[in-house]
């Protein structure tokens, strides 16, 4: 077999990407329902100079792809505890219960805490509450308090989608995702915003 002496003495010139690939793992840990295209957009409001392909390429080799079928037993991952607040508006929780009516009818609550102060800061009601709605709503709120500093929320749909994130981004917001009910340090029961 003759191989080429070109071929023997090739060192690719292309640059590093570690820090590419380190802050790729980052956000691909923190948002976990995000695919190779929404991490692209996120790198570059970060003020990375990447192309989709670029991201898809070490999204593919460090085996990041996103899960499309549920595992039927899915390994517990490790809980992180989220630090206290320290101060009134530093941090937000937000979260939705559903409840039905004595008619069948069903409906949904977003409910939103300060974390220091457990005080409800709002409780919003309706039929449904998709993506853009929870991102309407705390605007009346950011009127009347001020901007948070970060924003607890789980990973529902509502919260994970396009409107909430592109909201948090242009008021630099960091929202702040929970896996479980166990990563939460302060647990905010409901009845903190029906009592009176």
């Amino acid at each position: 077999m003759a191989i080429a002496v070109g071929t023997l003495r090739y060192e690719s010139r292309r640059p590093s990407q570690a820090a590419l690939l380190h802050r790729l793992r980052e956000l691909a840990s923190v948002r976990v329902r995000f695919g190779y295209r929404r991490l692209t957009v996120r790198l570059r409001q970060e003020g990375w100079l990447v192309n989709a392909m670029r991201v898809y390429r070490l999204y593919r080799e460090d085996g990041l792809t996103l899960r499309t079928k549920r595992r039927t037993k899915a390994a517990q991952r490790q809980g992180r505890l989220l630090s206290a607040a320290v101060r009134p508006n530093e941090r937000w929780s937000m979260d939705l219960v559903h409840d039905r009516l004595a008619d069948g009818r069903s409906f949904r609550c977003l409910k939103v805490v300060d974390q220091f102060t457990r005080e409800c800061l709002a409780l919003f009601a309706g039929g449904s509450l998709t993506g853009d709605n929870v991102a309407r709503h705390p605007e009346s709120i950011v009127l009347a308090r001020g901007l948070p500093v970060s924003i607890t929320v789980d990973n529902g749909s509502e919260f994970a989608s396009r409107a909430l994130d592109h909201w948090a981004y242009r008021r630099s917001i960091h929202p702040q995702f929970i896996r479980s009910r166990l990563e939460v340090l302060t647990a905010i029961p409901f009845d903190v915003c029906t009592r009176t």
